[in-house]
């Protein structure tokens, strides 16, 4: 600190810097255009689609390097990945951890037919953070819900039920799962969705709903996703499936959409989550969800054949994607 600025009442000086520092708000931001711009002046090339997916095409093959914040994951050929990374160091410091096997918390298992993603580690964590590590494990992540409102086990608190406090971590809980949900286990991501909505009001009953996800967990903490090799590009054609659940929400009369999305086999894009309509039919439940499905559709089918196009392979048919539907009414 300048000698000047030391005699006055910290309150009355400022000091500007010349550079960003790590934890200010725009420091991400400068990040970004600091790497964006060095990456395209070495001939990469990335657009709105996927601002953090950079690509380029060479002679040889191709390159791609996607970006979160400072960690890099690049993809190619070996010579392609050598040189990229010499890019990379030339310019930035870098620490070269390999073939990727952890990162973000999914683990990655390289075999000849495919890679293998799941979160087994991070499962075993959670668990052992919340002390259900020696539960009993379950073979479904919820519980059968009753016909009857008033003996639905998710129903909302009423004055009856007491909040649990603080000393509970729910929303600790709810965090992780959703981490989880978010990423390699679709699963649960239906019941994840449910038991957030209480995350400000939870009683027991909502408590015991995270302990039986958790216990499912348990015993299928091995289960990830695989994405298996194809030679033939054909074999990895985008495929949908959209469904709703008519007033899933009994007490507020709200239905639920989902999707899921498949790419060669494995599901790359799913969403579970609680309608923002009240929707007066079951096909009007549907046409909503297919809705959301829809728009999920156009991004994925931009992205895609963004990637194929910017590396030269073949892209995926022109013919519009198949998304399944099980409504006679909604198919008309």
């Amino acid at each position: 600190m300048p000698e000047a600025l030391k005699s006055k009442p910290r309150h009355m000086y400022s000091i500007k810097l010349k550079r960003s520092l790590y934890g200010l708000k725009q420091s991400g931001r400068m990040w970004y255009n600091r790497l964006s711009e060095y990456l395209i002046k070495k001939g990469f090339c990335h657009n709105q689609i996927s601002p953090c997916l950079f690509i380029k095409r060479t002679e040889s093959g191709f390159v791609i390097i996607a970006v979160y914040v400072d960690d890099l994951n690049i993809i190619g050929s070996p010579e392609e990945i050598r040189q990229a990374a010499d890019y990379l160091k030339s310019e930035f410091e870098m620490k070269d951890l390999g073939t990727t096997k952890y990162c973000l918390g999914l683990q990655f298992e390289h075999t000849k037919g495919g890679i293998f993603i799941h979160q087994s580690n991070y499962i075993e964590k959670v668990l052992k953070r919340f002390h259900m590590n020696n539960a009993h494990p379950l073979s479904t992540p919820m519980v059968v819900r009753s016909l009857d409102v008033n003996k639905d086990p998710f129903r909302p608190p009423t004055h009856n039920n007491e909040i649990l406090g603080p000393e509970v971590p729910y929303l600790s809980a709810i965090g992780a799962l959703m981490y989880l949900a978010n990423n390699t286990r679709p699963d649960i991501a239906f019941s994840v969705n449910l038991l957030a909505r209480y995350s400000s009001t939870p009683t027991k009953r909502h408590w015991n709903g995270v302990k039986h996800i958790l216990r499912y967990l348990r015993g299928t903490s091995d289960m990830g996703l695989y994405f298996e090799r194809h030679e033939n590009a054909k074999a990895t054609n985008l495929v949908g499936y959209s469904d709703a659940g008519y007033l899933s929400d009994p007490h507020k009369a709200i239905s639920q959409s989902g999707y899921v999305f498949m790419y060669g086999g494995t599901a790359i894009s799913w969403r579970s989550t609680k309608q923002t309509l009240v929707a007066t039919s079951s096909n009007h439940a549907e046409l909503i969800a297919l809705y959301e499905a829809g728009r999920e559709c156009v991004w994925l089918r931009s992205l895609i054949h963004y990637v194929c196009e910017s590396c030269g392979l073949e892209p995926i048919e022109k013919s519009p994607t198949v998304i399944y539907e099980d409504n006679t009414a909604c198919i008309a």
